[in-house]
């Protein structure tokens, strides 16, 4: 190949303009349009494709390729061609326009041709280069883009998908994938394709940019195809490499970001929150978490999911960051899905997981301090009072306790609070701290609640300040020891057979103050007393008789209970 053009003008030969010379010794050669870019030149043994016009110098037309709807193929310099025009075409570049002059003995001399062109005539051509190759010609390959990231090259076997402009090599074009608004799918190596692309494919990235240029024996020969690829056609792909797989391939995992503390790692038949972003290999985005502001949850591991995404999760830690790339065959197959995931699309997910659990989880409780002279802690029923500070496990910071004027108060057991707290309350001494981890069904379940998300699994900060000893469930006041042997006879102050509330108000107080028997504590003493006397007024008229009043204990057969 040279790039070193050699121009031969009428005037260098002293000839003037395009009429008769006079006789003339050789090929006269007006290279009348060069293009700015020449990657090789016609040499003797080149195989050429070109258009013609044959004149006389009359203008009379004897011959034309365009007439015949075909271009003229052949090998240059080998004597297959008139003398004059094997002579002509050495040195033109692939688009270049020549007008030749060919001397009676550069072409048909004294014989001419019978009917056609008489003897001794000079021929004017016009002439257009299409096409040059060589039998020794290999496959030119020019990298037009290469992503700075390529953790993997096509092979043979590979699945691809790509987009492509193909044209002849004279630009002319014959095919593109963009106009069909989806990329070519086949695999590598198997024959499909030509082996010119199946060449060119090898080594590519994804999202990588090549120009192939491919001889006609590693393209369709001299049948060429269709209307669209004459016979011995040097063809030109624009290639443009979207995503490649193999069937054999399984799931790639990148870790992005691992939390240096991960006590659990997700299994199958837990559940997951997670936020992703969904990309094509080149890019694309197809689908978003954060764009709906929420978290994607589901279990792992039973089929919720596409296979591919049930292998990433396997493994993950709270607040983990992960790249998972998922083959075609382990996500969404060869029909795709709706109209952002095409057919034998590798996917990317980039996740980040923000908190998992198991439904037979329980309470992780861990306990960050603990007096030292701790003898008596709360148990159920108890009145408690605590701080808190509550959070999602990515840190999101939902309710304190110390945003409010007073610390939280609660009966344990009472059903206020969610059940993983009521847990995590149990068994502390006063100026205890805990750290609690509530997964969602001992929280606040699938639904969440204002401000936590469905699902979510809880972290608690908890102190406990204070505790006093409850009563048990569905009583209102119990005695420390056994109640007086005549219950209704103390109660009556005045001795007149009625109890009035005044005055079991009075002996209630007195007894809660002399140690005798306590409240249920939490509530307003005052309103305690008057539910308990309610109770007790069965005729609800005011005042209570020897008949009507009853202990709990008497009608739930347990002592030292309620009234």
């Amino acid at each position: 190949m040279t790039f070193l053009c050699l121009v031969f003008t009428l005037s260098l030969l002293g000839v003037r303009g395009l009429g008769d010379p006079g006789p003339l010794e050789d090929v006269v050669i007006d290279r009348y349009y060069v293009p700015k870019v020449c990657l090789r030149e016609v040499q003797m043994g080149d195989f050429v494709r070109y258009h013609y016009n044959g004149t006389f110098q009359d203008g009379t037309k004897f011959d034309s390729s365009y007439d015949r709807g075909a271009t003229v193929a052949g090998v240059a310099g080998v004597g297959r061609l008139i003398t004059g025009m094997d002579r002509g075409l050495q040195g033109m570049c692939v688009n270049e326009r020549r007008h030749l002059i060919v001397p009676p003995h550069l072409g048909y001399g004294s014989i001419g041709v019978a009917g056609l062109i008489p003897p001794d005539t000079t021929l004017y051509f016009d002439v257009i280069m299409l096409d040059i190759w060589n039998k020794e010609d290999k496959l030119q390959i020019t990298t037009l883009f290469k992503p700075q990231r390529c953790n993997r090259t096509v092979e043979n076997t590979d699945f691809v998908r790509y987009h492509y402009n193909g044209t002849l090599l004279d630009g002319t074009p014959f095919d593109t994938s963009y106009g069909k608004g989806s990329t070519y799918d086949t695999y590598v190596g198997s024959g499909w394709l030509i082996k010119g692309m199946d060449q060119g494919l090898l080594g590519m990235c994804a999202g990588e940019k090549r120009r192939i240029v491919i001889p006609p024996f590693l393209a369709y020969g001299e049948k060429g195809y269709g209307t669209v690829i004459p016979p011995q056609a040097s063809l030109v792909f624009d290639v443009l490499l979207i995503d490649l797989h193999n069937p054999k391939d399984g799931i790639s995992l990148e870790h992005l970001e691992v939390p240096a503390s991960c006590k659990r790692k997700a299994v199958t038949g837990d559940f997951v929150r997670y936020h992703y972003n969904g990309t094509l290999l080149d890019g694309t985005l197809f689908d978003s978490s954060y764009s709906r502001n929420h978290t994607y949850d589901t279990y792992i591991g039973k089929g919720f999911i596409i296979p591919g995404m049930d292998q990433g999760l396997q493994g993950v830690c709270i607040g983990e960051k992960r790249r998972i790339i998922v083959p075609p065959h382990l996500a969404y197959g060869e029909d795709g899905a709706g109209n952002k995931i095409p057919g034998s699309a590798v996917l990317i997910f980039d996740v980040h997981i923000i908190d998992f659990h198991n439904p037979t989880d329980s309470v992780e409780i861990e306990t960050t301090y603990r007096p030292a002279d701790c003898n008596v802690t709360s148990q159920d029923r108890d009145f408690v009072r605590y701080h808190y500070n509550c959070s999602l496990l990515d840190g999101t910071r939902l309710f304190s306790s110390y945003d409010y004027e007073n610390p939280q108060e609660v009966t344990l057991g009472a059903s206020k609070i969610i059940e993983g707290l009521n847990q995590g309350l149990l068994n502390m001494c006063v100026g205890e701290r805990r750290t609690l981890i509530v997964p969602p069904h001992l929280g606040h379940g699938e639904s969440g609640a204002r401000g936590v998300p469905g699902s979510a699994v809880i972290y608690f900060e908890i102190e406990l300040l204070h505790f006093e000893p409850g009563v048990p469930e569905g009583y209102l006041f119990v005695w420390h020891n056994d109640p007086p042997e005549n219950l209704f006879e103390a109660m009556d102050l005045n001795k007149d057979g009625e109890v009035p509330f005044e005055e079991f108000s009075t002996y209630i107080t007195s007894q809660v103050a002399e140690g005798q028997g306590r409240l249920v504590p939490g509530s307003e003493p005052t309103k305690v007393i008057g539910d308990m006397f309610q109770n007790q007024d069965r005729n609800k008229d005011g005042k209570i008789t020897a008949e009507e009043l009853k202990l709990k204990s008497d009608e739930d057969q347990v002592k030292h209970e309620e009234l």
